[in-house]
């Protein structure tokens, strides 16, 4: 199988919607799983975010001239979860997503690295994310990268579903 290059880059003001294109079309599986109202909720909040202005930094994979990833990358105490009592100390990876067909091929790994990167770069000691129990892929690559759970930054957004903190120290 040969081998797929990509390159990774700060977005473009001009790139998001493909960036919240890549988005839904990644987190679509999720919902089948999730229970329909806050399914409808979380979808809101994910297209309000990547179409809105944000402290963040907005990271892409580029391959053969398409943005096939993306991930953003929040500065600590960014409060990166509206209406969640959530604020951490080191930098929060958020929204990580490739194309469903581009998946297993590093690109998410890739990403993840590239924050730590630059969360280390900016003097960071450790990086966090959160995540859910459906989005298992997901969990078994963070947890290949380091990242161990933090229960104490879990958060119930909805009936029934509880987000899961996760932190990788350096």
């Amino acid at each position: 199988m040969m081998e797929k290059h990509f390159t990774l880059r700060n977005a473009q003001d001009n790139e998001r919607r493909i960036i919240r294109d890549i988005t839904v079309a990644a987190y679509a599986e999720y919902q089948a799983v999730m229970p329909p109202r806050f399914w409808t909720r979380y979808q809101h909040n994910l297209i309000a975010t990547l179409d809105g202005e944000g402290n963040f930094e907005r990271i892409v994979a580029e391959q053969n001239g398409a943005l096939v990833g993306s991930v953003l990358l929040y500065p600590p105490a960014a409060a990166s979860y509206a209406g969640a009592a959530i604020s951490t100390s080191y930098p929060e990876v958020r929204f990580l997503a490739m194309l469903p067909q581009m998946r297993g091929q590093g690109i998410g790994a890739a990403l993840m690295k590239e924050c730590e990167r630059r969360a280390r770069e900016a003097g960071a000691q450790s990086i966090g994310l959160h995540t859910m129990e459906v989005m298992r892929a997901a969990i078994r690559m963070y947890e290949r990268l380091g990242f161990v759970r933090t229960p104490e930054t879990d958060f119930r957004p909805g009936e029934g579903v509880v987000v899961l903190g996760y932190r990788h120290t350096f």
